[in-house]
């Protein structure tokens, strides 16, 4: 096994050994990806502020993300067609957030069920629902999650309209994926993934298929995608869905602090900050930078989570310093699933441990849930200076 020191070390891996189109669906963002460039690079201009004589003995990263206890506070992230990345992706990716202590959260758009990951993990995990129009499927979605023991739903926002990702257009992104020279050609090369491709039945849109009206097979999907989505999405709808479910809930997608406190006043157990990775609104604010002025605009009326660029342990750090109550990380595990399957995801979590671990002993802290913002340097004009 190759020695495994970073995140980026995993990417490499992951690039080498999935299909093109599936690492590209991975790692891209709408249109000139400057927000997906942006929710990184924003990172490395918050310092940190180094703390010498210090006690770092008995050093804890556990927390709670909404009442539940974590090894750290750090979630795996909806992300769509993980079981494209490596065969039973959402299972392998499920099983080793609970072996570590961490929220798994099910994506809807997964090719593993929400039954198929039940069935091979004994803790309850979240699933993440989009606002869709057909109210009788969403109905039977929530009662499969209830039903498979899900303790939270996440409602992402941000998704009424897809945002042009070109790379997925130029692979012809399709699970499975479509038999073309070039794709051939590519799987060719990728011949450890295609075996274990073959060795599951996991091949569709496992939450999708068998399950929506009109949808019985992968061809019909494609049409019922173009018409779910539902574009008059509004706050009573989100009510709705909210009560239609019963349970704990958090909101996906908030980049806005009007549009924060319209989320903390429905009641939302938790909030998360997140421009879907940089993959819908291009030119969008980086996570990093929305997220002082949302805290600001909800102090303690609901919980604020932090989704988008995070690719170490001292990237958490910086979020929790800020002031956010639990992160998720989404390509960071998603390369590590690429590149050795359940192993990858559990060294990613491992890898981003070490790194919170030490960086907060680094700055003089010992109990990651008194980590506060005095431990960063933050630039003056971090927030940007806007008209």
């Amino acid at each position: 096994m190759p020695v495994i020191t970073t995140i980026a070390d995993l990417k490499r891996l992951h690039k080498r050994r999935t299909p093109k189109m599936f690492y590209d669906y991975a790692e891209s963002g709408s249109w000139t990806e400057q927000t997906f460039r942006e929710n990184t690079s924003d990172f490395d201009l918050i310092r940190l502020r180094q703390r010498i004589a210090v006690d770092m003995t008995n050093r804890t990263t556990q927390s709670q993300m909404i009442g539940q206890d974590v090894a750290m506070p750090v979630a795996l992230a909806p992300v769509g067609l993980t079981g494209m990345q490596s065969a039973d992706g959402e299972i392998k990716a499920a099983k080793a957030a609970e072996k570590f202590g961490v929220p798994f959260t099910l994506s809807t758009m997964s090719i593993c069920s929400i039954e198929d990951v039940a069935e091979n993990t004994t803790k309850p995990f979240w699933f993440q629902v989009y606002t869709l129009k057909d109210d009788d499927f969403m109905q039977r979605l929530f009662d499969r999650a209830r039903a498979a023991g899900c303790s939270a739903i996440v409602i992402t926002l941000d998704l009424q309209i897809l945002g042009q990702r070109h790379k997925d257009l130029k692979n012809g992104l399709s699970a499975p994926p479509k038999f073309t020279l070039a794709s051939m050609a590519d799987l060719a090369t990728k011949w450890g993934w295609g075996i274990e491709m073959l060795q599951t039945k996991r091949r569709f849109f496992g939450n999708i298929v068998g399950h929506a009206k009109g949808v019985s097979d992968p061809s019909s999907l494609s049409s019922w995608t173009a018409e779910a989505f539902d574009h008059a999405l509004d706050w009573d709808r989100v009510a709705q869905l909210m009560k239609m479910w019963g349970g704990k809930v958090i909101l996906k997608g908030i980049l806005d602090a009007d549009d924060a406190r319209k989320a903390a006043a429905l009641g939302a157990d938790a909030i998360i900050v997140s421009n879907h990775g940089g993959r819908q609104l291009d030119g969008a604010l980086s996570s990093i930078r929305a997220l002082p002025a949302i805290l600001d605009a909800v102090g303690d009326k609901v919980e604020v989570h932090f989704d988008s660029g995070i690719r170490s342990g001292q990237d958490v750090l910086k979020a929790l310093a800020l002031g956010a109550k639990g992160t998720y990380i989404g390509r960071a595990y998603v390369n590590g699933l690429g590149a050795m399957g359940e192993a990858g995801v559990t060294r990613a979590l491992e890898v981003i441990h070490k790194e919170l671990d030490t960086t907060m002993a680094l700055c003089g802290r010992r109990d990651i849930r008194t980590v506060d913002r005095d431990i960063l340097l933050v630039p003056k004009d971090f927030e940007g200076s806007w008209q």
